[in-house]
């Protein structure tokens, strides 16, 4: 399965947020609520349609991607910005960084290390996980051995719908004003990181921790190479390279 939908979702959850702070003047609390269930809703229907529907997850989250990215539009195509640190609404920014005597202290690997442990429990030692992971290596096997296949192929969705919305709040703690069409690329990133990560593109085989060391690299690479000096171009390349590196690597140990 894929998700293409995760990256203009995170901004849509995060313009939804904002616009209601700033033209429906609800407490930020409320802002923070609504991304995560309007990420939840978009996660069930990425679900529906392929678990229920049984189209292609290609296809499917396509098509969400193309209805988050114009729900995304209705601030009328301007950005819309949460407030800020200094006012009284800000604290939530305090959840991903924190400043101490002028220092600024990024806190938010503090929040990603607490969640890839949680979701590594729940991988390996929960239904959960291990249903989501036969569905993953074969689902018509995992079906007659009487497992509820469309459930829990509906609440893999969910799930990662709600790290969307999860995503869009720290985006929002992160950047001063968020723009519409600002998160495309951005589910290329997630899959590739995962892919790098041992996560196999034919299902089946992946962990958590895998996943998490593939994201570092790709962020590592986009972060760093800049810094050395090398233009965007040359970034998408390189980047591109490990990607079929990595998926070179897959096939390979499949064919073992």
């Amino acid at each position: 399965g894929v998700d293409l939908s995760i990256g203009t979702g995170l901004i849509c959850y995060s313009l939804f947020g904002g616009y209601l702070i700033v033209h429906k003047d609800v407490p930020v609390v409320v802002a923070l609520i609504a991304c995560l269930v309007l990420s939840i809703l978009i996660g069930a229907l990425n679900g529906f349609l392929v678990a229920i529907m049984d189209l292609p997850p290609f296809l499917a989250t396509l098509c969400t991607c193309m209805i988050t990215r114009g729900l995304g539009s209705f601030s009328g195509g301007f950005g819309v910005s949460w407030p800020s640190s200094l006012e009284p609404e800000g604290w939530f920014r305090k959840i991903f960084r924190f400043t101490v005597n002028g220092k600024v202290i990024p806190i938010g690997i503090v929040v990603v290390v607490v969640l890839v442990l949680l979701m590594n429990f729940i991988l390996k030692h929960t239904k959960i996980g291990r249903y989501t992971i036969a569905i993953g290596s074969n689902k018509e096997a995992t079906k007659l051995a009487g497992v509820n296949v469309k459930f829990y192929h509906v609440f893999a969705y969910v799930i990662s719908g709600f790290f969307a919305g999860l995503a869009a709040i720290a985006y929002s703690a992160t950047y001063v004003t968020i723009y519409p069409g600002s998160g495309a690329g951005f589910e290329l990133d997630a899959i590739g990181g995962a892919i790098v990560g041992g996560v196999s593109a034919s299902g089946g085989v992946g962990t958590i921790a895998g996943a998490f060391l593939g994201v570092l690299v790709i962020t590592l690479m986009k972060v760093g190479l800049p810094f050395i000096g090398l233009q965007a171009n040359w970034q998408q390349i390189f980047t591109g390279l490990v990607l079929i590196g990595a998926v070179l690597i897959d096939v390979v140990k499949k064919k073992k």
